[in-house]
């Protein structure tokens, strides 16, 4: 509270009153008019459209020219891949014949005589299991290739 002997004062407008409120539309300063913008904007469109179809086709060559040597070169990686395998058939064969060269009367692709696999064609390859594959891997390599579980 203030002080007892002070005397009430009205808040009153300034003298002369308040300015007026301006409630009237006041338009932006136009520096383009509606057809520059639509001019620019047509201009803008077609140079726009003209690298596109530069680029368009640059990459459509690029493709083709892609596809035609991943074509190309697809029987030579396939070719590889079965070279591979069929290397890696021989390596476990060798590693199985070293292992058991101790062993009597074990002969290597059987089970103690009797033959892992049999087939009415005598040169016909038969796909061992995928862990057979794998019997000489580790088996941390065994469960990256299978997908097995998450590797830590």
């Amino acid at each position: 509270m203030a002080a007892a002997g002070a005397k009430f004062r009205q808040e009153m407008p300034p003298p002369g009153g308040y300015e007026k409120f301006v409630y009237e539309r006041v338009p932006a300063r136009t520096i383009f008019g509606g057809k520059a913008i639509i001019g620019g904007y047509l201009v803008m469109t077609a140079g726009a459209a003209y690298l596109y179809a530069l680029n368009y086709k640059a990459v459509k060559n690029r493709e083709l020219e892609m596809r035609c040597a991943s074509l190309a070169i697809y029987p030579m990686l396939l070719a590889e891949r079965d070279r591979e395998y069929l290397k890696q058939l021989r390596r476990n064969r060798d590693e199985e014949t070293k292992l058991m060269a101790n062993v009597e009367g074990w002969k290597t692709g059987t089970w103690y005589g009797e033959p892992i696999f049999h087939t009415n064609k005598p040169d016909t390859l038969v796909n061992p299991r995928f862990q057979d594959y794998y019997v000489h891997a580790s088996f941390k390599d065994f469960k990256k290739r299978g997908h097995i579980g998450l590797l830590s």
